[in-house]
């Protein structure tokens, strides 16, 4: 049946607009003032925003950490991702058994997600532990056959990689157009100095930012960028930037013409700070890595997404039970399992937070939520937009609506938000994933498994131009 959204004002990276939306077989089928049919439903958004669905690509569904697991699968945590507004996520594996090659990990996540997503998903392939042969020759098989066409590396952990296996995933990379994501965090620095305050026995969360400090993400991101470019540009793609410091580094190497890469922050980044860790309890439940920093690094940020200087706002959604996992670490917050929900907040914060406050155009909060992270992982123009030919993935939001961010609205498995007691302006009212409505009034409406699997098209340039 053909669906016809009247009276609201559109929304795309670039502009607002009045404008009515039709929808007809799954897809967007125009966009323009005073359509009518006799055979559509009518759906009213006057005083009200229509932004495309939002896509989330930095979560950690089903993320087996060893020992233990975020409590968030792919059906709960896409469940909580659609009742946020976000109609696609493009997921992160875990490290695979040692020594396993990257196909191992895609086929474990298939068995993981397919049949059980609600929202439309992809992954992005982890490298670990080395780059042979066989390995680079995976990344492009696997991006041929299964449209993965960005793989995460990590510059810190048991199974990161270093800089010779670094240097030939990126050379291997170029040749293919593959994206490279990487968590960038010195290892050395960060193992020094957890192992210097456990000598010391300082071990309650307050250490925790102390152990992986600003200038410890500031040298991996520099280090990073300068092995890309001298692997001839090859792409990549910088996930959590947390800190003014790391900033500096990519401003600088903008500065130097460097072209190649994108750049993603997340809200814990952009709205908490370090004082958090201060209280020996409630501080594990937000001991994430990259940790959260001071208030100038906040400011930077904000900054930096004010002036285009970033590309994308993501989650690193990644929860444990606050009662039961993070307790983990109540002796020894190297214990801690690392990460904090956040796929459901992420949208509306970003739209109280930014636009509501004036840090963000309201455009804007689309191109970082919606429309880059569909540009730069191969997604767009089928998704991140509102025009004709467009899956047909839609949020009304009310801009006039108040409420108070609490857990108890949550759909996760998490037994806590970072963000209790924000005060929201505006209400994510209606999700429509290709058309079907699935959430309304915070109520989720879809089915388990509902969500397709995402073949992505490759990416020769990460920051987009258009």
């Amino acid at each position: 049946m053909k669906k016809i959204i009247k009276n609201g004002t559109v929304v795309s990276d670039t502009e607002c607009i009045k404008a009515d939306v039709l929808i007809e077989d799954e897809l967007i089928k125009a966009v323009e003032p005073g359509i009518n049919a006799d055979d559509a439903e009518f759906i009213d958004a006057n005083g009200k925003y229509i932004l495309p669905g939002a896509i989330d690509v930095h979560t950690h569904m089903d993320l087996d950490v060893g020992f233990d697991r975020a409590c968030d699968d792919f059906y709960n945590g896409t469940v909580a991702a659609a009742c946020g507004g976000t109609t696609t996520i493009i997921d992160h594996m875990a490290f695979g058994p040692k020594g396993c090659y990257p196909w191992h990990q895609v086929e474990e996540y298939h068995k993981l997600a397919d049949g059980n997503a609600v929202i439309d998903y992809g992954f992005h392939g982890v490298l670990q532990e080395k780059a042979d042969e066989r390995t680079l020759s995976e990344i492009k098989e696997i991006s041929e056959k299964e449209g993965i066409t960005s793989f995460k590396l990590y510059l810190t952990y048991d199974s990161m990689l270093h800089d010779k296996d670094v240097f030939a995933v990126l050379n291997e990379a170029k040749k293919d157009d593959v994206l490279i994501t990487v968590h960038c965090e010195n290892d050395g620095m960060v193992n020094f100095l957890r192992e210097k305050f456990g000598n010391e026995g300082k071990l309650t969360p307050k250490y925790h930012p102390l152990s992986r400090p600003a200038e410890a993400e500031a040298e991996a991101i520099n280090r990073l960028l300068y092995l890309a470019e001298c692997a001839d540009e090859a792409p990549v793609y910088v996930v959590h930037l947390s800190s003014k410091a790391g900033l500096d580094e990519i401003i600088t190497a903008k500065k130097r013409g460097r072209k190649h890469f994108g750049v993603e922050t997340c809200p814990q980044y952009l709205l908490l700070e370090d004082d958090l860790y201060e209280d020996p309890r409630e501080g594990l439940k937000a001991i994430m890595s990259p940790p959260l920093r001071k208030e100038s690094d906040r400011n930077a940020l904000w900054d930096a997404l004010s002036n285009d200087i970033l590309d994308t706002v993501a989650t690193d959604h990644c929860p444990f039970t606050f009662e039961k996992q993070k307790q983990r670490g109540a002796s020894d917050f190297r214990m801690c399992p690392n990460g904090a929900p956040g796929v459901e907040e992420r949208l509306i914060l970003l739209f109280s937070e930014g636009y509501g406050k004036g840090r963000l155009t309201l455009p804007q909060v689309v191109k970082y939520a919606c429309t880059n992270p569909a540009k730069i992982f191969g997604l767009y123009p089928k998704k991140g937009v509102i025009k004709p030919s467009a899956d047909a993935d839609i949020l009304i939001i009310d801009p006039d609506k108040k409420h108070t961010l609490t857990h108890a609205d949550m759909h996760g498995n998490s037994d806590y938000t970072c963000y209790e007691g924000f005060e929201i302006k505006g209400m994510i009212e209606t999700v429509m994933q290709r058309g079907r409505i699935i959430v309304k009034d915070n109520k989720f409406l879809g089915s388990k498994g509902d969500g397709h699997y995402l073949k992505r098209e490759k990416s020769s340039v990460c920051r987009p131009e258009s």
